[in-house]
């Protein structure tokens, strides 16, 4: 574990891997330490704000008594049921995926519908999961420029991540299909629909 100062008010947490990341993640929200007022998790940080200057040394020497070793790193949602997501297969950059690859752009569909993927964090947007895959195979990079906007209901890949964007934005995710779900919704108890720690399937539909 590695801390590095971030602004005045916040500690960025470096972890050696993801599933250090998810003990971490676990620890701060069943166990709130005192001074701190919020995190956010990335692939292998933490990003930890504390209530004041005043708190961050304090903060700091708690995060590094931790001791993750023994927490268990499951499901950071475990209630939260699995979900099937409709999805049609039709976005822009699925041609180049599928020749990045060496594959045939269908191989890429059952590749995305063949296994689970379970929503390892959540950041970049409000509801923007990072989800990875049980059977991986579809490491792919982002594009080399980045649109400028991108609808809401896309799905896309960038390196072992799928995710679908919550609403229109710019971003440099290869995009292979979108889905009619709404991914993040203020009136939604909880709004987010791609809960850290939830499995989706994602189910090919035409039309």
């Amino acid at each position: 574990m590695r801390l590095l100062p971030c602004g005045d008010v916040a500690i960025l947490v470096e972890l050696d891997d993801a599933a250090g990341r998810r003990r971490l993640d676990t620890v701060l929200r069943r166990t709130p330490l005192v001074g701190v007022v919020d995190h956010v998790p990335a692939a292998r940080t933490v990003l930890v704000k504390v209530a004041s200057p005043d708190d961050l040394q304090g903060v700091a020497a708690r995060l590094r008594a931790l001791d993750l070793r023994d927490v268990d790193d499951a499901s950071a949602a475990p209630d939260a049921p699995s979900l099937r997501l409709a999805v049609r297969y039709d976005g822009p950059d699925l041609p180049d995926v599928a020749r990045h690859l060496g594959i045939h752009p269908a191989e890429v569909v059952t590749r995305h519908t063949g296994q689970l993927w379970t929503v390892e964090f959540s950041g970049f947007a409000p509801g923007f999961g990072y989800l990875v895959g049980d059977d991986g195979g579809l490491d792919v990079p982002r594009r080399d420029s980045p649109r400028t906007r991108i609808p809401p209901g896309s799905v896309g890949l960038a390196g072992p991540f799928t995710g679908v964007y919550p609403r229109p934005s710019p971003g440099g995710w290869q995009l292979i299909g979108h889905t009619d779900e709404v991914m993040w919704d203020g009136a939604r108890e909880p709004p987010a629909l791609l809960l850290p720690g939830r499995r989706i399937q994602f189910v090919e539909v035409s039309g």
